[in-house]
């Protein structure tokens, strides 16, 4: 059964990748990689006496799945509505012009310094968000900066390895680290001082090596309004919401200890009911204000199903066990060292960041924090395994288009296209993620050697 869920989910995976010379839409194919995997396990299972005897009988079993699958399409939906709100957000600022405050500060269009603006902005702005909303907005403000398509998917890859490697420093910038944070593995001093530099180093190193290939000026589009000309007062105030609204969800998640999904559907329902009210009071005879009713009229559907195929496609791989056996074999990398240092667990947190642009981060960290307890034995809190696994996981995403949400999310909002951006974006990637691991790796070792870090902290 292994191998052949395996072969199914690698046999997807290559049709999304290909899916232009294939000429088949990467959500249907997702979306039958989803359902097919699932439906695979269960034939498997049902007619296997010994797998329902495990579970005390037929009835056992199908509970099991049952919920296995209302658990996992849970997390999945989490995603999906957190995507959801925060895209419906970002497109309520853009359509009352908001983004044009931000723009006409960026006067710049020589595509060096462009990169360097938008890539340290990302990297900053991702760490006080999450990476897949910074994604959002940053792709909402290059629409607005860069007018050829080719040229923009260059800058909008960009932004995905700034968010995730701004992610990855920030407690609260990903998911992972989120993770890692909430349960203790990693404090909040920690992480930041520990991880800065690395993550610093994997954004900078792509956008030197992209800025020395980088020459001419962009050409900015022209700006349509289609006949809606909002009043300056209008534009402050619903960018001011809109902003504050996507700042306010981890804030609202460590309050209330709810799911953040719940926080950004409470900041898009604020927006809506004064998007509402302007729009009734402010509007003109023929030029109707927008509201969120008209910004989800045209919503992106086939992404938001995107993530609903590949995510579930995962969540069975998770639950049929083989994330979980993936994890522990790498666990005998554990004991290897190098010049009397100990430096298999570097090596454990570096495979997992390239695994983690293949299937999601979130099953496998949430493995391997299940492989090792917090004593002498696994690892305790400010390892620099749990530093080193927040720093692999969260920027590893970035090697390829759909191994993180915020590529995800900005392969549907742009359109970009898997084979492309494995071609110009992935070895950028790779360069940025090996330099910032290298020099995390020297970074602890030193520590340790020097015993610097005990009398820091």
């Amino acid at each position: 059964m292994v191998a052949t869920l395996i072969t199914i989910f690698i046999l997807g995976y290559a049709c999304i990748a290909l899916e232009h010379p294939l000429k088949i839409n990467k959500t249907a194919t997702a979306l039958l990689l989803g359902c097919l995997i699932w439906a695979i396990f269960n034939m498997f299972n049902v007619n296997n006496p010994e797998v329902l005897a495990s579970y005390g009988g037929f009835e056992g079993y199908r509970s099991f799945v049952s919920g296995s699958l209302v658990e996992n399409l849970g997390e999945t939906a989490e995603i999906v509505f957190f995507l959801l709100g925060a895209m419906t957000i970002v497109t309520l600022i853009e359509d009352y012009q908001g983004f044009t405050i931000i723009t006409d500060h960026i006067t710049t269009t020589d595509k060096k310094k462009l990169l360097w603006v938008i890539s340290i902005l990302t990297f900053f702005l991702s760490a006080l968000l999450d990476n897949m909303t910074t994604a959002i907005v940053m792709v909402a403000l290059l629409r607005k900066l860069i007018a050829d398509r080719k040229e923009r998917w260059l800058f909008a890859g960009m932004v995905i390895l700034a968010a995730n490697a701004g992610g990855a420093w920030s407690p609260i910038g990903d998911v992972t680290t989120i993770m890692l944070w909430i349960k203790g593995q990693v404090t909040t001093f920690n992480i930041i001082v520990k991880t800065l530099l690395p993550s610093l180093v994997c954004m900078v190193v792509p956008v030197l090596i992209l800025s020395a290939h980088l020459k001419g000026e962009i050409v900015r589009p022209e700006q349509e309004h289609d006949g809606i000309e909002v009043a300056p007062w209008m534009r402050k105030l619903v960018l001011i919401m809109g902003v504050c609204g996507l700042i306010f969800v981890p804030v609202f998640k460590t309050i209330t200890h709810l799911p953040p999904y719940l926080g950004m559907l409470l900041s898009l329902s604020v927006l809506w009911v004064t998007t509402e009210i302007l729009s009734r009071k402010h509007s003109k005879e023929g030029h109707q204000l927008p509201t969120a009713v008209s910004t989800l009229e045209h919503v992106d559907v086939p992404t938001i199903l995107f993530f609903l195929g590949i995510l579930m496609a995962v969540s069975c791989l998770k639950v049929a066990g083989i994330l979980g056996n993936l994890a522990q074999g790498l666990d005998g990398m554990r004991s290897i060292s190098v010049g009397g240092e100990t430096v298999g667990f570097f090596l454990i947190d570096l495979i997992i960041g390239v695994l983690s642009s293949i299937v999601d981060n979130v099953p496998l960290v949430a493995a391997v924090q299940g492989m090792y307890p917090m004593s002498p034995e696994g690892f305790i809190t400010n390892h620099p395994f749990w530093e080193f696994l927040a720093y692999c996981a969260g920027t590893g995403g970035s090697l390829l288009i759909i191994g993180s949400a915020a590529g995800v999310a900005v392969m549907g909002m742009e359109k970009i296209d898997f084979i492309w951006y494995l071609k110009k974006i992935s070895w950028l990637a790779l360069a940025g993620y090996l330099a910032g691991a290298v020099i995390f790796i020297a970074m602890n070792l030193t520590f340790e050697r020097y015993d610097w870090w005990s009398q820091m902290v």
